[in-house]
């Protein structure tokens, strides 16, 4: 791979050329010496520079798109070319949504290093749209997410029926008999993730469904801080049923009988590229039997 580019991408990213060489093992001339030959074969200036900052040009962000795209094209063709004659190992990045990534994927983990020791892997947690903006621009390997993938360049292989409930804390509405309609609730005040979240869009998609407007709302970007508001009292949320079975076995939280609930949505792996290597592969065969 031409190290013109990794060198680009780096001083990119941290906006710095100090940093870059740092990261790089590299002395600062030395970086400047390859963005400067690298300028010259574009004939065109790819960064802002000042006393306070880098920035990225217009022409500079062109090149950095398919920089990154070149430079995961290439790991991945070494993976694979590995794959031929070695066993599975190596580094595999990966994204996860925050249901998914902090309730689900640590055992996922567990299970794939009692199995195959070499394989090491890199972890990045964030909602729905970061996830997927970082499979765009081939900085993972591959995502697991809930909910709607809105890029046709993202293969999306849906592997799981995830089940979302009404929670509140035990002592309010689940003293009464029966199912609660959803207008009913419509006066309460809804706890809800922040946007670009998978839940935060299949909450949304519930209101509308069930024809309701929420007089009051909280919003908050943290499942774990929306469970200890709702505990606290101060409103009920729909969430995940992977979310909240050590506080419902607690008697923590409640889930709340809904009409029409519980809620479905698709745990999906997603990807780039069309090849996994066989670190990948053995990677998603665990994804896969999460729930067996």
């Amino acid at each position: 791979m031409d190290s013109q580019l990794e060198v680009f991408v780096t001083v990119a990213e941290l906006e710095n050329f100090s940093r870059a060489a740092e990261r790089l093992h590299m002395t600062q001339p030395a970086v400047s010496q390859y963005i400067k030959v690298l300028e010259k074969s574009m004939d065109a200036r790819l960064f802002d520079r000042s006393n306070k900052y880098v920035r990225l040009t217009q022409a500079g962000k062109i090149v950095y798109h398919h920089a990154k795209e070149i430079i995961g094209l290439y790991t991945s063709m070494h993976a694979l070319i590995d794959d031929l004659t070695n066993k599975a190992s190596g580094t595999i990045s990966i994204g996860a949504s925050y249901t998914y990534g902090e309730y689900v994927l640590p055992e996922v983990l567990k299970r794939l290093k009692e199995e195959a020791l070499e394989i090491t892997p890199s972890v990045t947690i964030g909602n729905t749209k970061e996830i997927c903006k970082l499979i765009s621009d081939y900085r993972l390997d591959i995502g697991i997410v809930e909910g709607e993938v809105n890029d046709e360049n993202i293969t999306v292989e849906p592997f799981e029926t995830d089940e979302l409930y009404v929670v509140s804390s035990p002592e309010s509405l689940t003293s009464r008999e029966g199912n609660f309609s959803p207008e009913e609730l419509e006066g309460k005040t809804w706890i809800v993730r922040e946007e670009g979240s998978g839940t935060r869009r299949i909450s949304e998609k519930f209101f509308s469904s069930a024809g309701i407007r929420p007089v009051s709302r909280l919003e908050f970007g943290s499942t774990q801080l929306i469970k200890e508001a709702v505990e606290a009292g101060l409103g009920i949320t729909l969430l995940s049923r992977w979310t909240f079975k050590k506080e419902v076995k607690a008697g923590d939280l409640a889930i709340v009988n809904v009409e029409g609930l519980p809620v479905q949505r698709e745990f999906s792996l997603i990807s780039r590229s069309l090849f996994r290597s066989k670190a990948l592969e053995i990677f998603v065969e665990k994804v896969k039997r999460s729930d067996k």
